[in-house]
């Protein structure tokens, strides 16, 4: 007998439709689970969520306890175009009189004129030292741990041009070269590439004509007076910064001087006729800065675990994390952490003393003018925000909130611990759904060989009443 193409044509049932209720029914317990999967998910969302503004509360509270936030310094000059001032951390506090009486500079010669940088003045060899010159050029001292560089022009390399460049293309030479095109032609300039009195350079040539100290030829490009060959023009002697601080004389090769104030270092601008005055102070506008960060995260934390475990009475509905002990907790181990008074100070014992109030839902509030009033005792206000020790009573309050967030997100932490349960709980969620599948899946198969069957069956029965219907008629008219 053939097999029936369509379910439901032997029987005349709606098979198909039977069979999708029926798998419907089945799947009911699937999508209660696919509900209680995207619960979870939105568990470890608001989880996730939560660890975030931890790790900034956590990054807010190392700040504050870190001694370069209570030691930052400010600056101020009565003249930064003339003497600039950064202070690092831990710069003792003070005021400063400075007067610049030189800039240090660095060696400029220039050459002899030539008609233009394309016209080929000689070959041969320049030797070129670096060192401190005498103030009337009667001697020349070379740098100590510095060697003679020498530079061979060929002919056919032997413009301005090319000898500017094949200096400018020496590794570390000590001057660079221009050119500099003036009324009477162009020169070449040779300037040192670091300023200071023992940054000078002397110039000894070698020419190929054989004269080494005349106007022509590559010797038009030397500078020796002390030997007799001072061709070349210095335009600018190298020399020192020279200055005073608080009538003190300072030296320096550059116009930093970094080593004569602890923890100070000046930029010198131009020279002045006068003293400037410079100030360095405690840099109290960052370390409010820092506090208000503190303050503005552990908020940012208690108002998120709020909301996510807060019910509406209105609209009788619960947050995702209602009821969750570990987020309930966390709220009372914060409050807890905060609210706790602390020997780390011997003024300033609890939040009130400084100006940190909390408020009735849980979040602090700072009184300006009480942490103005600090900051006069500043040593103590770090003690207060900042001291670290192994006993708890004696811990600042940023180290003491760090601690309890290091803990709270540890390995063993009861975030952490409630994050792998919720996952574990997410993927045995998926394992039953995939079990669940599979049933759904051999029941359709079991539903639908059955009416196939029963299709089957009613067609012969189908069949042998037409037959008996027949032999009924026929016997009739018999």
């Amino acid at each position: 007998m053939a097999t029936l193409s369509s379910i439901g044509v032997g029987s005349g049932l709606d098979a198909n439709s039977i069979i999708s209720q029926l798998v419907s029914l089945e799947r009911v317990p699937i999508t209660q689970l696919q509900t209680a999967a995207g619960k979870i998910d939105a568990r470890l969302s608001a989880f996730g969520r939560i660890q975030s503004a931890l790790d900034g509360l956590r990054t807010a509270a190392r700040t504050l306890g870190d001694s370069s936030t209570w030691g930052a310094a400010s600056t101020t000059s009565a003249d930064a175009t003339a003497v600039s001032m950064t202070a690092s951390a831990g710069s003792s506090a003070g005021s400063y009189a400075v007067k610049v009486d030189a800039l240090a500079a660095a060696q400029m010669n220039a050459s002899s004129a030539v008609t233009n940088p394309q016209v080929a003045i000689g070959a041969g060899t320049l030797t070129i030292d670096v060192g401190r010159w005498a103030d009337d050029l009667s001697g020349f001292t070379p740098k100590a741990g510095s060697s003679p560089l020498t530079i061979t022009i060929n002919p056919g390399e032997d413009t301005l041009e090319q000898i500017r460049d094949k200096i400018n293309n020496t590794a570390d030479a000590p001057v660079r070269a221009s050119i500099v095109n003036d009324t009477n032609g162009a020169r070449l300039v040779l300037q040192s590439t670091q300023t200071g009195a023992e940054n000078g350079f002397r110039i000894g040539v070698a020419d190929a004509d054989g004269n080494h100290t005349d106007d022509s030829g590559l010797s038009r490009l030397a500078y020796d007076p002390a030997g007799g060959a001072a061709v070349s023009t210095r335009t600018q002697a190298a020399r020192n910064a020279q200055a005073t601080i608080n009538g003190l004389a300072v030296e320096s090769s550059t116009n930093s001087l970094a080593n004569v104030i602890d923890g100070v270092s000046l930029t010198l601008g131009k020279v002045t006729t006068g003293t400037i005055d410079l100030t360095v102070s405690r840099d109290t506008a960052s370390m409010r800065k820092s506090i208000d960060g503190f303050v503005s995260a552990y908020n940012d934390v208690i108002r998120l675990v709020r909301d996510q475990t807060k019910y509406d009475p209105t609209s009788k509905s619960a947050a995702t994390l209602q009821g969750d002990r570990t987020a309930v907790n966390l709220l009372t181990q914060l409050r807890s952490a905060i609210g706790a008074s602390s020997s780390a100070s011997s003024v300033f014992a609890r939040n009130s003393d400084i100006g940190l109030s909390v408020q009735t839902d849980g979040t602090l509030k700072l009184d300006s003018s009480k942490l103005d009033a600090g900051f006069a005792k500043l040593p103590e206000l770090q003690k207060f925000f900042a001291t670290s020790t192994d006993d708890a009573a004696s811990t600042g309050l940023a180290p003491r909130l760090r601690q309890l967030i290091d803990q709270v997100l540890g390995s063993e932490g009861a975030m952490t611990s409630r994050q792998d349960g919720l996952r574990q709980l997410k993927a045995d969620n998926g394992k039953r759904q995939e079990a669940l599948e599979d049933r759904v899946a051999q029941t359709e198969k079991r539903l639908r060989a059955q009416y196939q069957a029963l299709d089957a069956s009613m067609a012969k029965l189908n069949k042998l009443s037409g037959f008996m219907t027949q032999q009924i008629t026929n016997w009739n008219k018999v």
